[in-house]
């Protein structure tokens, strides 16, 4: 069995509240971040907040930059991107970071995108700057299956890893679509679920995630030794355009591939102009959540465009009409 990690953690974590001065990061320069700075992974080091998120030029080859900070809200830049595209199954983009740091050394999984397949990667490190790649995790999967995603090509995105073991192994959920999960003994070598036995698929029809599903963050341990994982979610509109918000998931370590409760309406949703206009419009898409100085941050893009920050304060409470709904 695990442990609890995070004794001021509960489902549903929040209430979340989007910082007024988002986004915390906007792209800069003529480079690789001067489009879009988006999507981003977050961890704790050093007693600072520590960020590593998608950047690219007009040419959308995305990098990952770093930035740090001293109060999760105002961050300084990294000059260069610490991963970049150098694989033949990433040349056109290393996007959409997650990292965990478990007995010093941290696990970035991220997708490597050759524009043909999105597949779902691995790379470590010791310092947070210089990472060793260890390629595509699971290069025969679609997380789009059952639902399907009109290509016959390999899909794989959004690896989060739970950074204790559960029975001695190591647990993954993992995709873009639909919802699985992957098991490891050394944290490198992954095995999946079968490619028929999806976790969550997406939503009935009027609701938030009927679109798609896709993992969010990391998953974390809660008060009473429940597995909790933040998601994605987006509803397709009539015009063809999408809306991404966030919702969150609860398992048990007895049976983590079981979903035991879920929150039926966002936590986060766009709202702002940076998160109605971008990119891609009328996207909130949360990869990055740490517990920094009695606060709950959670990091996400805003339209992929612009990067933003919401906060929970550990000891506020959801309204009772949030409750009831």
């Amino acid at each position: 069995m695990t442990q609890p990690a995070f004794p001021h953690a509960e489902f549903p974590l929040g209430p979340f509240v989007a910082h007024a001065g988002n986004p915390i990061l906007r792209p800069q320069g003529d480079t690789w971040e001067s489009a879009s700075v988006y999507n981003p992974a977050a961890v704790v080091k050093d007693d600072r907040v520590v960020l590593l998120y998608r950047a690219h030029a007009d040419d959308i080859v995305s990098h990952v930059g770093l930035a740090t900070s001293e109060d999760g809200i105002h961050f300084e830049r990294h000059p260069e991107p610490v991963l970049s595209p150098t694989e033949d199954y990433e040349k056109f983009g290393a996007e959409d970071p997650r990292v965990v740091e478990i007995d010093g050394t941290y696990y970035l999984t991220y997708t490597g995108w050759d524009q043909v397949s999105a597949q779902l990667c691995l790379a470590t490190s010791t310092d947070l700057y210089t990472w060793t790649k260890h390629g595509p995790m699971f290069p025969d999967f679609n997380t789009f299956l059952p639902v399907g995603n009109g290509s016959d090509a390999p899909w794989s995105k959004a690896g989060a890893i739970l950074p204790v073991p559960i029975n001695g192994r190591y647990l993954m959920y993992f995709g873009e679509g639909s919802i699985w999960y992957a098991w490891s003994d050394d944290l490198i070598h992954w095995t999946p679920c079968s490619n028929d036995e999806p976790i969550m698929v997406p939503t009935p029809p009027g609701t938030f995630g009927s679109f798609l599903v896709e993992v969010g963050p990391q998953p974390i341990i809660t008060n009473n030794g429940l597995i909790l994982l933040l998601h994605n979610a987006a509803v397709k509109n009539d015009d063809g355009t999408v809306r991404y918000t966030c919702g969150q998931l609860l398992f048990s370590p007895d049976d983590p591939t079981t979903i035991l409760a879920q929150m039926n309406r966002p936590w986060l949703e766009p709202q702002t102009y940076e998160d109605t206009h971008g990119l891609v419009s009328n996207v909130t898409f949360v990869e990055g959540l740490v517990f920094f100085r009695d606060t709950w941050f959670a990091y996400y893009g805003q339209s992929d465009s612009t990067l933003g920050v919401a906060t929970y304060k550990v000891g506020d409470t959801y309204a009772l009409k949030d409750a009831a709904e």
